[in-house]
């Protein structure tokens, strides 16, 4: 029952994901010519990125998949499926999901209307409805789980954008987007796509207009992560199905070249890279057999670096290390992470004066293991699991991930 409900959002992710893709197929099904139409599909289902992001459940990959979805409906020009009414509605879920999505949107309405010739209409019998019925269902809602009146998608701005505080997690130069961020995401399709640009037909011109506003916009933001670019992919594979389309003699070498390369960086990022954090909690589930005494397990590692509940579904005790971020403004705030890090046997004397309250069980990284041995031994601590996690172990984050048991 419990790997079920951990795998049932993953595939439910994966099933909107591969709707999403039909979508997009469809879509150039009905604007291009069948070859091109193959090649372009055969781009997107390569993407390394897809594949590692697309049945995460992460706000960013509905993102994506409401975007696709509304580009379906989108009126670009010779579309026979356009609908404002659809793909307004689904561009209006997008930025309720996440109100990022606007950034990304914004070119493409801003061409619609535009475009568009009854204007008033647009705005008045699609566009002012569903923008009003789904915020305020939105804001309804949240208020009345809130229990007072909270703006989600305002406040999401707020902290995000104006003041900025996703920076407090970590920052990276203006330029990160444009020399790392979409050359890793886009990874070997990257030729392919500048060579793209310059094959398709103007008619695309606002797909790569809003591709390059939304890495442009993003680098403006100090916080940034690979993901965040995701909603932009979809559109870039059009782009990489006009240049392999384009290719003659090179057509077949070039798309083995890009289905190995892709496949290799899917099943390792996928497969083996950074994926101890999520078999420690399947070994973890053990404990929730265990009833006398109740076990109860800290973890001492970077904020957020494993599941919580949403792998264990047992009333198990067990804590992490905070890392929320500051929202007084001082210029003092130090979170309880950093805290740790900063001398952990000191922390876990102060958090733990008495013995008799340590936790069962400790979870960290092999980096840490050394700095806190001694504490560990002097409390009865032996060491019964290791997990490997990654083969680019980096600053706080280890090759490994030991758990230590209390043994009295």
């Amino acid at each position: 029952m419990v790997q079920l409900l951990v795998w049932l959002p993953r595939v439910m992710q994966a099933l909107l994901a591969a709707l999403a893709d039909i979508k997009l197929y469809s879509l150039i099904q009905r604007l291009e010519q069948p070859y091109i139409t193959r090649w372009m599909y055969f781009c997107q289902l390569c993407s390394w990125f897809t594949w590692y992001c697309c049945t995460r459940t992460l706000t960013n990959t509905m993102e994506t998949v409401l975007t696709t979805l509304a580009l379906h409906y989108y009126p670009l020009p010779g579309s026979k499926m356009y609908s404002s009414s659809k793909y307004l509605t689904l561009v209006a879920l997008a930025i309720l999901v996440r109100p990022t999505a606007l950034i990304v949107w914004l070119p493409l309405l801003g061409w619609h209307f535009w475009q568009e010739h009854d204007k008033l209409k647009l705005l008045l019998h699609h566009a002012l409805p569903i923008g009003a019925l789904t915020l305020g269902t939105s804001t309804v809602v949240d208020c009345i789980l809130h229990g007072k009146w909270t703006p989600v998608q305002l406040n999401f701005l707020k902290f995000n954008v104006l003041h900025n505080v996703a920076e407090f997690y970590g920052s990276h130069p203006w330029h990160w987007y444009l020399t790392q961020g979409f050359p890793v995401v886009l990874g070997p399709h990257l030729p392919l796509f500048l060579h793209g640009c310059t094959l398709a037909p103007k008619k695309y011109r606002i797909l790569l207009i809003t591709v390059i506003w939304t890495v442009i916009v993003y680098s403006f933001l100090g916080h940034k992560e690979f993901r965040f670019i995701y909603p932009v992919v979809p559109l870039c594979m059009v782009f990489c199905g006009f240049s392999l389309a384009s290719l003659k003699a090179w057509k077949r070498p070039a798309a083995s070249a890009l289905l190995v390369l892709n496949l290799i960086l899917a099943l390792y990022t996928g497969l083996v890279h950074q994926r101890g954090t999520l078999d420690v909690m399947s070994h973890l589930r053990q404990l929730c057999d265990i009833t006398n005494p109740q076990p109860e397990i800290l973890f001492l590692m970077p904020c957020h670096s494993t599941p919580f509940y949403s792998h264990m579904h047992c009333p198990i005790g067990m804590r992490f290390l905070q890392c929320p971020p500051d929202l007084t403004g001082s210029k003092s705030y130090v979170d309880e992470a950093d805290l740790f890090f900063a001398d952990p046997n000191g922390w876990l004397r102060t958090t733990y004066p008495n013995p008799a309250s340590l936790p069962s069980h400790m979870v960290f990284f092999d980096v840490l293991e050394e700095e806190i041995l001694k504490f560990l031994e002097s409390n009865k601590y032996t060491r019964n699991m290791e997990v490997f996690h990654t083969h680019i172990p980096e600053g706080r984050v280890g090759r490994s991930i030991f758990v230590y048991e209390r043994r009295l």
